[in-house]
């Protein structure tokens, strides 16, 4: 069975408290391990987790402000002392490359890892190998931030009942794939008629950000939309000071999107008790959770 769950690392804001860890957010997706923004201590929040190191193929890193990306030395290094033969793919604005390369290089180890650096600076798709395409958007934080948006490719799925209709078993399925029709007692079957597309479902990523009509776009249709919600609105002067949002407005950004589900994250360490986020996001979006350390969101097909 494969897997397919978000595993929150951590979702602390810039400080870190007693209960939350710097930001960190593994989406384990089939054969991938995609790790968005892994801040300070992440390989450790693996081990907490429960969780192997070598699952991460990607790592994607919104922006260089260090509680998104403190971790990301250290993670390299841990994947480089598990010796993972898979290729480790890095996403990051191209503006960073210094600050990647600080991170990456910071101290002493024999490199044995494959590390693939896709920096990043125009938006767009900026991966697609058939199984999934990856696209990237600016952000609004006041240094290159990105949000990311990762979908499946869609499926073409067989309905069982119309085969059986038509007369398409056994060797005919394959047939009937590879062909697009085939004909059976005379009569022409095709691929739609016992067939449909599934499409593929998106997760989206929007950390660190005032609203903006980009976060809109990375967030349409996902199936989860992490989003970040630094303040709540009683502090929402403090939100546009520091380029943030609040609760509210990831719920609203959800809403316009279509999103399927929200998970809040990324507090400021002033608030020790969430409920005030579920309770200001799901007046506007009702199906909002909050991002706790060590908590999983099932992502089924």
């Amino acid at each position: 069975m494969t897997i397919r769950d978000l595993i929150i690392l951590g979702c602390s804001s810039q400080q870190p408290t007693r209960m939350r860890n710097h930001g960190g957010y593994l989406m384990r997706w089939n054969e991938e391990g995609l790790l968005f923004d892994p801040g300070e201590g992440t390989q450790r929040q693996f081990i907490f987790a429960n969780v192997a190191p070598p699952c991460v193929t990607r790592i994607f890193v919104s922006h260089f402000h260090g509680d998104h990306c403190l971790g990301l030395g250290s993670m390299l290094m841990r994947l480089n002392l598990d010796k993972v033969t898979h290729p480790i793919h890095c996403y990051f604005p191209a503006s960073g490359k210094k600050y990647f390369d600080r991170l990456r290089f910071g101290t002493i180890y024999h490199q044995l890892i494959e590390v693939i650096e896709h920096p990043i600076s125009e938006e767009g798709i900026v991966h697609d190998d058939g199984k999934f395409q990856i696209e990237a958007y600016f952000l609004k934080h006041g240094v290159d931030n990105l949000g990311y948006r990762v979908k499946e490719a869609d499926m073409r799925k067989f309905d069982k009942q119309k085969l059986k209709n038509h007369g398409v078993h056994g060797p005919l399925v394959r047939e009937i794939e590879e062909k697009g029709q085939i004909s059976i007692d005379g009569q022409t079957v095709t691929l739609d008629q016992v067939s449909y597309m599934r499409k593929g479902d998106v997760f989206a990523t929007v950390i660190d950000t005032l609203p903006c009509p980009n976060a809109i776009k990375i967030a349409q249709g996902a199936k989860i939309l992490l989003c970040e919600a630094t303040y709540l609105e009683e502090h929402r002067d403090l939100a546009k000071k520091h380029r943030h949002l609040t609760a509210l407005q990831a719920a609203e950004i959800a809403k316009q999107a279509n999103a399927k589900q929200l998970v809040l994250t990324h507090y400021s360490a002033r608030y020790q008790d969430l409920r005030g986020f579920v309770e200001e996001a799901r007046s506007i979006f009702p199906n909002t959770d909050v991002a706790e350390d060590f908590k999983r969101f099932d992502f089924p097909r």
